[in-house]
């Protein structure tokens, strides 16, 4: 049986964002201050690819925040990347917590599909 799920992705997983760091070849996030434009913030700091400034991701809330002034000083793929891959390691690590396979192919138009096995 197949189901088809909508996912809004808070990232909360340190472990997660921290895998999906590694499989996008990204330096291993670190917990810091950062100072954006405008503002400091406090959380886990992730370094994307040609940013000025790092995406700071608070694991309590789930919230990311960053700024790239709208794609001026990043480009917003490399987000919605991480994000995406973000949310393929959190499936795939609740899969195997719950003692269930999962596996992923990537689909033509770049989009992922997570396909877990419940049991026999």
């Amino acid at each position: 049986m197949s189901h088809i799920v909508e996912i809004k992705t808070e990232m909360r997983d340190s472990l997660a964002i921290s895998t999906a760091c590694r499989r996008l070849a990204l330096k291993e996030p670190v917990q810091g201050i950062a100072q954006l434009f405008s503002e400091s913030v406090t959380g886990l700091l992730v370094e994307l690819p040609g940013w000025c400034y790092p995406v700071v991701i608070d694991t309590t809330s789930g919230t990311v925040r960053y700024d790239n002034y709208g794609g001026r000083w990043g480009e917003q793929r490399h987000l919605e990347r991480l994000t995406q891959i973000y949310a393929v390691e959190k499936a795939k690590i609740e899969a195997r917590r719950r003692g269930y396979t999962a596996s992923e192919r990537t689909l033509q138009d770049g989009s992922i599909l997570v396909s877990i096995e419940v049991g026999n």
